[in-house]
């Protein structure tokens, strides 16, 4: 009996033991939230950060708990607006079901801290520097805003856009931007444009003090159309872009900062500066950005909670999808995006199931998303201009229209996409035949778009497509006979399609609307001298030259024209002037030489 005794025991104790609920191991702060915030909070929530409070120490997450265990359950914190499983994104920061929970259990236990990790005390390695660091190193080229905005201590978020102006004298690769705000509490996200046209300055009523707007639309070259989103929002490392991304920058190109600024409850002054980072190796990939929107459909009754507009484009070519921003202003609720490939599979680019404007952002793939020719690519959105909706800007609910001001409405689903090669020897840019697809189908949609058949009509004829140039742009003068600029490129297309009298009566007719129009005196002036009329052509020189008076090729034109009308006095003083200018330009130095001849043979 007493060697069965033991045993007996022993397996009660076992009994006992199976038979009593397993022990978790209490959530602490050192094991298991510090890893959690370091990775998903402490971006923004340091000293420094844009956050309102730090959540780098233990004492940090302690005095917050509560909160932090409420604003992650309702996953409003971290803010990250994507649903899972309808995109896979870069620098996702959503939390997990463990993870959220984890915070829960750690709160409720009365969020001890827990032993110190392995190597001694917690820190918070790897965090970006903040205060005067730039993240990537000393940047090299700095651009300080010419004039701070006085930003009001209330009212309504603010819109500011700053014009820059690099100091460069020749081509730059650039292949990172880091903004600096002038105040990361104040400046809620910003978007940084190339205008290289600067047609961003006209909007501008005193140079450097900026201008307001919301959403901008930036004249763009159809030989250059933009390719890069360039987004910037408090906590976000700067993009770097992969070898041979690089963007160029040219000499007299601006950039603006369209800028969501935010009052703080007193005067502030805001003062942006942007850093530039370059390369020396050229591009060899050119993605370009393309637009689906239907701001045009935008008509939202008040207390309407369910408003939709759609709108879907056909690719014509093969494309990788690199990245996509999805935007809408207040009223947003549900924004989709996705894609129906020719055989009829539906590929998500993104879906937002409760839109957040104050959390926008560029969305970048891990992988790209190939899309064959013939996908349809689709935006579905949907608005809410009800009292239930939490972030509508009025109260009672009013009628809402499309508009560039915050309290008007948008529908904008942007990609960014890289053409595909059909091979390593394939070294054609396809940009201008996509974007013309994208022209095509604006104009559908919107019959009247003065501006849309113009785009439609200059990418027709830099593609040299010289009848359906003309098409669309006599179009745009018909449904806006007023627009300078509409005379101007349909004259350009008539004199390369030999209609050179109508080419001259549509620059005459630019001009008549706009004298300030030097592009088109200048067309016109070749316009003329091809027609015989070489007097008329010189005196319309002048003019261009009086307009750019440092060009030295206008300086030799004009001296080429008034000396087939025999002024060679005056023709050898504009070779003199070309060529003090630029004293490389043989051809003004022949030509001077040329009319010095003729003149001493008369």
């Amino acid at each position: 009996m007493r060697k069965t005794i033991p045993v007996l025991a022993g397996f009660v104790a076992a009994l006992l033991l199976r038979s009593q609920p397993p022990i978790t191991p209490r959530a602490t702060f050192t094991h298991e939230i510090a890893p959690i915030l370091r990775q998903n909070c402490v971006s923004c929530h340091r000293p420094g950060g844009s956050g309102p409070f730090p959540l780098v120490s233990y004492d940090d997450a302690r005095k917050h708990a509560r909160q932090i265990a409420a604003v992650t359950g309702r996953r409003f914190m971290p803010p990250w607006l994507p649903e899972p499983g309808y995109g896979d994104f870069e620098g996702t920061r959503r939390l997990t079901d463990a993870q959220i929970k984890a915070i829960a259990d750690w709160v409720n236990a009365g969020a001890p801290e827990g032993g110190p990790p392995e190597g001694g005390q917690y820190e918070t390695p790897g965090l970006p520097p903040v205060a005067d660091d730039w993240q990537l190193g000393p940047p090299d080229l700095v651009l300080d805003a010419a004039q701070p905005f006085a930003l009001p201590a209330d009212g309504p978020d603010v819109f500011r856009n700053f014009v820059f102006s690099p100091d460069l004298r020749a081509p730059r690769y650039v292949r990172a931007v880091e903004i600096r705000a002038g105040g990361k509490r104040l400046v809620h996200h910003a978007n940084l444009i190339v205008d290289r046209m600067n047609s961003a300055r006209k909007l501008e009523k005193i140079p450097g003090a900026g201008f307001a707007g919301m959403d901008l639309d930036i004249q763009y070259s159809v030989f250059d159309p933009p390719g890069h989103f360039l987004f910037w929002k408090p906590g976000s490392a700067p993009y770097v872009e992969p070898d041979g991304f690089a963007w160029r920058l040219q000499p007299g190109n601006d950039l603006v900062l369209n800028a969501h600024l935010q009052p703080s409850g007193k005067p502030e002054l805001i003062q942006p500066s942007i850093g530039l980072y370059f390369t020396d190796k050229a591009p060899t990939q050119f993605p370009v950005l393309i637009q689906l929107e239907h701001d045009g459909a935008i008509d939202i009754p008040a207390g309407v909670r369910d408003f939709p507009i759609s709108d879907d484009f056909r690719l014509p070519m093969d494309v990788d999808v690199l990245a996509v921003y999805p935007h809408a202003h207040y009223l947003g609720k549900l924004l989709e995006g996705y894609a129906t490939l020719p055989n009829g599979k539906r590929q998500w680019l993104i879906r937002i199931p409760d839109w957040d404007s104050n959390w926008q952002a560029v969305f970048r793939y891990r992988q790209p998303i190939f899309l064959p020719a013939g996908t349809v690519v689709s935006m579905r959105y949907h608005y809410d201009n009800s009292t239930a909706n939490p972030r509508n800007p009025n109260q009672p609910p009013k009628r809402v229209k499309a508009g560039n001001n915050a309290t008007d409405e948008m529908g904008h689903l942007w990609l960014q996409v890289l053409a595909r090669r059909s091979s390593e020897n394939d070294k054609r840019d396809r940009r201008r035949e996509l974007e013309e697809a994208v022209m095509e189908h604006r104009v559908q949609k919107y019959p009247d778009d003065f501006a849309g058949y113009l785009d439609l009509g200059e990418l027709k004829l830099s593609r040299l497509d010289l009848q359906g140039a003309v098409s669309a742009l006599e179009t745009a003068v018909r449904v806006d006979p007023k627009q300078s600029q509409g005379h101007n490129i349909l004259g350009a297309a008539l004199t390369r399609t030999g209609r050179g009298q109508e080419a001259i009566q549509q620059f005459e007719t630019a001009l008549l609307l706009d004298s300030g129009n030097v592009n088109a005196r200048y067309n016109l002036v070749f316009a003329l001298v091809k027609s015989g009329q070489i007097g008329a052509a010189a005196g319309h020189m002048e003019q261009v030259v009086a307009a750019f008076p440092k060009d030295a090729g206008l300086h030799n034109l004009w001296g080429e024209l008034l000396s087939q009308e025999g002024k060679y006095p005056e023709a050898i003083a504009q070779f003199d002037q070309a060529l003090a200018l630029d004293p490389k330009l043989d051809d003004a130095r022949s030509n001077r030489a040329s009319a010095l001849s003729r003149q001493n043979s008369n």
